[in-house]
């Protein structure tokens, strides 16, 4: 006669537990997967792959490995691709976000090796310079002098006293240098040859917009800045120049690889896509509809 008290320990048993969870997902297994065929049975552990799994251990632990370690290797390799095309079988990639953006990583990264796979010609990279001219023309520079003063020491005051120099300056009653007759600051007191946003890196965008309009070889003003305001001399003024191909083939290179890549990456898209039939369903179909390689249902 059965003990009741002992089958209840029994059932209580973690490893009992365990089988049956493991049965429940057998059964599970057989029947999502009723009808299909099931993964490949033969795992092929090539010469090559047990030579990178050795030189894989070589290079952490620096050393090869023992025959006993390239064993536990080779069991761990064959472990996870039994595991991998099992998980696969069973559809648990399926609803992964982060395996489901490794792959399509991994697609991407296909075609960006065919992309890169031939390099350009010096005749394609000077086509794309001549193309887009606009996004490499060199930017204008400006050589200037500035006078400061702070709004923070002075308030108000600093825009007259500024006004004040300038018309000194006018009237040819200035100082000698009249870098002297502003506020010390970390400011550079001239700048040379300088592109607009090399400008708006010191002094700020206000100021940097606002000495484009200032006259040459004059002093003039007072303009403002985050910092307060300044009286200007602009000596020189260089215009915007379009480089020539050897002065700027890396730049051109890249930005020519750039498009290619996504040039090549919506080709295989649009391919792959044509396999599909798109169903988007709900209020969004509206958004789909004449699309083309889109149908909204």
């Amino acid at each position: 006669m059965t003990n009741p008290d002992a089958t209840k320990a029994w059932l209580r048993e973690p490893l009992v537990h365990f089988l049956l969870i493991g049965a429940g997902l057998f059964v599970l297994y057989n029947v999502l997967n009723r009808g299909e065929s099931d993964a490949p049975r033969d795992i092929v552990v090539s010469e090559a792959r047990v030579e990178a799994l050795a030189e894989n251990f070589a290079r952490t632990w620096m050393r090869p490995p023992t025959a006993e370690e390239l064993k536990g290797l080779v069991d761990d390799y064959v472990a996870e691709e039994v595991y991998y095309r099992e998980a696969v079988a069973m559809g648990l990639d399926r609803d992964d976000l982060v395996i489901r953006r490794r792959l399509r990583q991994k697609m991407e990264f296909i075609s960006a090796d065919v992309a890169a796979a031939t390099p350009p010609t010096d005749v394609q990279l000077q086509a794309y310079l001549e193309q887009h001219a606009e996004k490499f023309l060199m930017p204008p520079r400006l050589t200037f002098q500035q006078v400061y003063f702070s709004t923070d020491r002075r308030g108000e005051g600093a825009a007259r006293d500024a006004e004040k120099l300038l018309a000194e300056l006018a009237a040819g009653r200035g100082p000698a240098n009249p870098l002297e007759a502003g506020d010390a600051t970390l400011l550079p007191p001239a700048m040379e040859a300088a592109a607009p946003q090399e400008i708006a890196n010191a002094f700020g965008e206000e100021f940097a917009t606002a000495i484009e309009d200032a006259p040459e070889g004059q002093w003039s003003g007072p303009l403002p800045s985050g910092f307060g305001v300044h009286l200007v001399k602009v000596d020189g003024r260089e215009a915007g120049t379009a480089p020539t191909l050897a002065e700027i083939r890396p730049m051109v290179q890249r930005e020519w690889e750039a498009e290619q890549r996504k040039t090549v990456e919506k080709a295989l898209l649009d391919k792959l896509r044509a396999r599909y039939d798109v169903r988007v369903e709900g209020p969004a179909a509206a958004l789909f509809e004449g699309a083309g390689g889109s149908g909204a249902r």
